[in-house]
């Protein structure tokens, strides 16, 4: 599978070219257009569905439903990354959903949280609101990022969560009155907009 991003940052359509029998997971509602033969199938009730290659291969095209950047994520099937749930825009079977993970049960106090993990190999294509920002963090260097901006981070770098306001309403489901801190070395994806 091959990822190839054009009319960015503003307003990001991914082109996903597959070899032969080659598939990837998106929602329907986004794709744009595909090459003739792009089958469709639904893998079970209530999850998207996966558009499989035919003979000689071919491609489709996905556009999100909000304006913003598409950003290939690359997985090298060692280090997993925790994802802003409602960012991914297409998935391969190589890179799969950790349901639940425990280093994220743990950083929400086991609940299920404002983030998703993923591992495996491959691209992920992720949908954002506004450009990509990859904030990359020295050893030792540190930051604080609003939940409702975070994109992803890597497995390899630090992370804490905490209440803006002790005082003031929070939700580990939605991020609400929360803050990320992130220790590096390690890199950040963050959102232009919200």
């Amino acid at each position: 599978m091959q990822v190839q991003t054009r009319h960015t940052p503003t307003f990001g359509v991914a082109r996903i070219v597959l070899a032969q029998g080659e598939a990837v997971q998106a929602d329907a509602e986004a794709m744009l257009a595909s090459s003739f033969g792009i089958t469709t199938s639904r893998p079970s009730r209530g999850q998207p569905p996966v558009f499989t290659a035919p003979a000689g291969g071919g491609w489709i095209d996905l556009a999100p439903g909000h304006a913003g950047d598409v950003y290939p994520l690359g997985f090298d099937g060692k280090t997993g990354w925790s994802v802003a749930p409602g960012a991914v825009l297409a998935r391969p079977s190589t890179v799969r959903r950790d349901h639940p993970w425990p280093p994220l049960q743990a950083l929400f106090g086991g609940d299920s949280g404002f983030l998703d993990h993923f591992s495996g190999s491959g691209q992920l294509v992720l949908a954002t609101r506004g450009p990509v920002d990859a904030l990359t963090l020295e050893a030792g260097e540190l930051i604080t990022v609003r939940p409702a901006f975070l994109v992803a981070y890597p497995d390899t770098i630090q992370v804490r969560l905490r209440a803006l306001d002790p005082a003031g309403p929070q939700s580990v489901r939605t991020g609400e009155g929360l803050a990320l801190d992130f220790a590096g070395p390690g890199t950040v994806l963050v959102q232009a907009r919200r």
